[in-house]
């Protein structure tokens, strides 16, 4: 049951992700964006991800209980990608701010 708990939690946290990368590609800019923010939800992820690693009673069961696993993996896909925009939002607001200054 805890897991199904678990899961509920992880899917409510993961809907948003989808949403903030179609935002983030669309607006072309990192402004608003929070790398220390994208970082610690990462690290949040690989932390939940080793949890369950080295949980030796998860392990057992992993066979009827990967969906847990299994989400965690793509909401830290999911936010990575955020993260790779970012930076790529991030060259662009240097590239715009060059071309304004060279107008």
């Amino acid at each position: 049951m805890a897991e199904l708990f678990e899961v509920a939690m992880i899917l409510c946290f993961g809907a948003s992700w989808p949403m903030s990368v179609v935002k983030s590609y669309k607006a072309r800019t990192a402004k608003g964006k929070s790398l220390l923010f994208l970082l610690l939800i990462i690290t949040g992820y690989v932390a939940g991800i080793t949890a369950k690693l080295i949980n030796e009673a998860y392990m057992a069961s992993i066979a009827t209980k990967w969906y847990v696993l299994f989400f965690y993996v793509v909401n830290l896909l999911t936010v990575s990608a955020d993260l790779c925009l970012y930076f790529r939002n991030r060259k662009l607001d240097k590239e715009a701010a060059k071309e304004e200054a060279d107008s």
